[in-house]
């Protein structure tokens, strides 16, 4: 353990406001915090670096992948409303940051965690549930309900002051909004703003994969990006919507990725994931969903297939009508 005068404490850190302000209140005490943010396809990185960036804070990015989606697919205490394990999700981000501690010489772990504020994971059975399944029970405290919690070890070693924590309790913001105020805090992610598995219409994209027998990084990572469509149990199309998402999409190829694109036209980047072998007819059907995104595209047209950086085929296609397409789309 530190010396009194170099505590230092890992902050579960999601750019929300709740977990600024638990990392303020923290670093009031003179303690030092780092703030650790474990990206994965469902919370992506880039809000909460432009959030650090506007505080002026330097924030550890941590990118969770197969590991993570195990627990994502079958987690011991179940789903929220939609594919959101929440509770092992948190539970296994506090069992990856406390097993952090030792590289950072720190002490103990903090969250910006609301007891009451979300009813299935929030409530004290729960987040007793997350304490004791991170393996990290007694070196956690959540600044602004600790007062309503039971102490841990940097509460009875007096690392922390419990009467300088807080007892916030619910779902309204008012005492987080007004201590933002009092602090000067302008930038933070909205409530709810974060984790795509709380979003119904982004689950339907999840449950496909996990029913197909492609739960797995190398697809799951296009989550985020474009329209998708599944064509058949063994294939799937995902197409970019503007410049941006083919550019994003187009970061994540590899070799052994099929892409497709219209030959006459500017318009989506396509990408087929298959399991196996593609018949014709599913090229051809990939080829006209394709061009029904392409406002110019009339009749027939070419459209091009790359295995990496070789054009392996091209077809004529004819323009899918959008009731046809929509059958497939996700």
């Amino acid at each position: 353990m530190s010396e009194k005068n170099n505590l230092k404490a890992l902050a579960l850190f999601s750019g929300g406001l709740d977990s600024i302000l638990s990392v303020e209140l923290i670093r009031k005490q003179d303690i030092k915090v780092i703030p650790v943010f474990f990206e994965s396809p469902f919370f992506k990185a880039d809000k909460v670096k432009n959030i650090a960036k506007k505080l002026g804070w330097k924030v550890f990015i941590e990118e969770l992948k197969n590991q993570y989606l195990k627990i994502v697919e079958n987690p011991d205490f179940g789903y929220g409303k939609n594919i959101n394990p929440c509770i092992d999700c948190h539970a296994f981000m506090f069992k990856r940051l406390g097993d952090m501690l030792s590289d950072f010489e720190a002490d103990f772990l903090i969250s910006g965690e609301v007891l009451g504020q979300r009813p299935k994971s929030q409530n004290k059975v729960p987040l007793a549930t997350v304490s004791n399944a991170s393996g990290y029970k007694d070196l956690i405290v959540r600044p602004l309900s600790q007062k309503l919690l039971p102490d841990t070890k940097p509460i009875r070693k007096s690392w922390v002051e419990k009467n300088k924590l807080l007892d916030i309790k619910g779902r309204s913001r008012k005492r987080q909004q007004a201590l933002a105020k009092e602090y000067g805090i302008d930038y933070f992610l909205s409530t709810g703003g974060g984790c795509s598995l709380t979003d119904r219409h982004f689950c339907r994209r999840v449950k496909d994969l996990m029913d197909h027998d492609m739960w797995t990084y190398k697809y799951v990572k296009f989550l985020t990006w474009g329209r998708h469509f599944r064509l058949d149990k063994n294939t799937k199309l995902v197409l970019g919507r503007d410049e941006q998402e083919n550019t994003e999409l187009s970061k994540l190829l590899d070799e052994e990725i099929i892409t497709l694109k219209a030959t006459e036209y500017t318009g989506p980047l396509g990408i087929l994931f298959n399991k196996e072998a593609i018949e014709k007819r599913t090229y051809e059907l990939s080829a006209g969903i394709l061009l029904r995104y392409i406002t110019e595209a009339e009749g027939k047209s070419m459209v091009n297939f790359f295995s990496g950086e070789e054009n392996f085929l091209s077809i004529e296609a004819k323009k899918m009508k959008d009731g046809k397409t929509r059958k497939y789309l996700l």
